[in-house]
């Protein structure tokens, strides 16, 4: 048994070419044309070829080790800045960023992929990278022409890495509460910044010689609340005349004791007349960070797929190895002679584990992807209408990603786990390790009740249902192409997908409707109608995965495995989505008492 990380390039494949058919599209980009089927998976290849050699086996020792702060600098753990230094000089940082800020120029679906592969090797190792491509995109958007010039190119390549610095010990997820302030230093162009930042990911570390802080700060003449917040560039180190280096008045003043990631220093950040320089214009500082969070929130759903694959695939090899009890319906040549314990992969309330670990990453990684393209089309797209359609859809998508995959994510490494049995809650077998890593991600970069709010108000109430209704026609397209099909699973996986969009349609309505008297409405029903879209997204997937599976090979057991999950996920799992369609009923009936 082998409970060591393997890189899912054969599903990685099948929704990159099958489910999405991104190579033909890439063909029309003319930065892409040279771009096929095997020379991305040349570069999958290579990139787990890399994960899975070079970070996946510092996982557990990270784990158990830890970071180190000493005379108020932080020590990573053995084999992470070496680790680091090869994914620079392997120039994977740089792999979707574009040529113009000195990327390779690829697709973000491949960096799509990549981000979940380093997620399921190791989460902790990857936060400390985590936000370069998220802050490349900020300057390149915001920075002044100085900024790209001195700073862009080293971020970009991963020389320096760089943090996000928003909260503060009074201010969580309330961002008009900031109090950073930045006075104007005319001597050096630049802005003094004093403040306070709690949880910040890689505050301080040995991985890089700098480190670039983007820190949200108020300017004197600024507004109240988050209209008076402004970004400003801020390194751990600045540079001389001559080029010396000059200690900055950054200071890491201790690291986060934690359940999980473990080996990643979550830091608390005085800033003490610190140099800094302005990212984009005065007290428009969170438009300029939301190209970062937004970035990073797309990456934070893959965690929650990576998560989900290590657990099933640990739970899956466990799961055909133990043997406890003789099975009810053991085939007997998996169990042997008469009375033989079966392994427990053949126990009815075990395979339900793993068939739903199955259906529900194999699902998300199929709409992570798609987000991946669309986003790919919002940028590279030659008409502006489908750029803008292409990036609406990608806004919109993200939050019900980023939620529901990271829930889904912990949720799978618990059940995970639960296969183990009390193996599970030894660190020794990695998915005790697991459930403590993943459960982060339903916090950060937005709590998951945020990102739920933030659909539902902002992005379905908010646009008139604009961008839900161009969803749904994609899903309502699939749902008629299933319907039309000879084959009864696939097209009862239509009708029930019909179905579904006429029930997101009439609860949205009725949501709609019910907010005009009651405003906590929404608010209310926001958590149960993202996982009402988190249900309908997985059907999709499954669908359009069906109809692929039955038109391959008879004989091809990977086909086969999909068919039979795709079975499995409209008659088991999706009952979810009638459970979540019922609590919103509830909750447009009822209101919430106080405690």
């Amino acid at each position: 048994m082998s409970l060591d990380y393997q890189v899912p390039l054969r599903d990685m494949r099948f929704v990159i070419d099958e489910w999405i058919g991104a190579p033909g599209w890439w063909r029309s980009v003319p930065a892409w044309e040279d771009l096929d089927s095997g020379m991305a998976q040349q570069v999958l290849e290579e990139a787990a070829r890399f994960v899975t050699e070079r970070i996946a086996p510092l996982n557990s020792a990270g784990d158990l080790e830890g970071c180190r702060f000493e005379g108020g600098e932080v020590s990573m753990p053995a084999g992470f800045r070496e680790a680091y230094a090869d994914f620079v000089a392997a120039g994977w940082p740089t792999l979707a960023l574009d040529t113009d800020a000195g990327g390779q120029g690829l697709p973000q679906l491949l960096e799509v992929a990549l981000q979940e592969m380093l997620a399921a090797a190791n989460h902790a190792w990857l936060m400390s990278p985590g936000l370069t491509h998220g802050a490349t995109a900020c300057l390149m958007a915001h920075g002044c022409d100085a900024l790209k010039r001195d700073w862009l190119p080293k971020i970009a390549s991963g020389e320096w890495l760089t943090t996000m610095c928003l909260t503060e010990p009074q201010a969580g997820s309330d961002l008009a509460l900031l109090r950073a302030r930045a006075t104007p230093d005319a001597a050096h162009e630049a802005w003094r910044i004093d403040g306070s930042k709690i949880f910040i990911t890689g505050g301080d570390h040995d991985l890089t010689e700098n480190i670039a802080h983007l820190v949200l700060a108020r300017l004197p003449d600024a507004p109240p609340g988050t209209k008076g917040l402004s970004l400003f560039v801020v390194p751990k180190w600045t540079f001389g005349e001559s080029g010396e280096r000059v200690r900055n008045g950054v200071h890491c003043e201790g690291i986060e004791k934690k359940m999980g990631l473990k080996a990643s220093p979550t830091c608390s950040m005085r800033f003490e007349q610190a140099l800094g320089w302005l990212v984009g214009e005065p007290h428009r500082g969170l438009a300029s960070m939301f190209v970062m969070m937004n970035a990073a929130r797309l990456q934070v759903a893959m965690q929650g797929v990576g998560h989900g694959q290590l657990a099933w695939q640990r739970a899956h090899a466990y799961a055909h190895e133990r043997a406890q009890m003789r099975a009810v319906s053991a085939p007997a040549h998996d169990v042997g002679e008469p009375g033989k314990a079966a392994p427990i992969a053949f126990h009815p309330a075990m395979r339900r584990i793993l068939l739903d670990l199955r259906a529900t990453v194999e699902g998300e990684r199929a709409i992570g992807y798609w987000i991946g393209y669309w986003l790919d089309v919002a940028a590279r797209h030659p008409g502006a209408h489908e750029r803008q359609a292409a990036g609406q859809l990608a806004s919109l998508l993200t939050p019900v990603a980023k939620t529901f995959f990271t829930a889904n994510g912990f949720a799978a490494a618990s059940s995970a786990l639960q296969v183990f049995g009390g193996y599970g809650y030894i660190h020794e077998y990695g998915v005790e390790q697991t459930v403590r890593d993943s459960r982060v991600a339903m916090l950060y970069e937005g709590t998951n009740e945020i990102q739920a709010i933030d659909l539902l108000v902002r992005k379905v109430l908010g646009d008139g249902g604009e961008a839900l209704r161009a969803l749904l026609a994609h899903v309502t397209k699939e749902a008629a192409g299933c319907m039309a099909s000879d084959d009864p699973a696939l097209s009862s996986a239509g009708a029930r997908l019909e179905a579904l969009v006429a029930d997101v349609e009439r609860i949205t309505s009725e949501i709609g409707q019910g907010s005009a008297d009651d405003r906590e409405l929404p608010y209310r029903v926001a958590d149960d109608y993202l996982a009402l879209l988190g249900w309908l997204l997985l059907a999709f997937a499954w669908a359009r995965t069906l109809c692929i599976a039955l038109n391959a090979p008879a004989g091809d057991p990977f086909y086969a495995e999909k068919r039979t999950t795709a079975r499995y996920f409209f008659a088991y799992p999706l009952a979810a989505f009638d459970h979540r369609l019922q609590l919103i009923e509830a909750g447009c009936r009822a209101s919430l008492p106080h405690v």
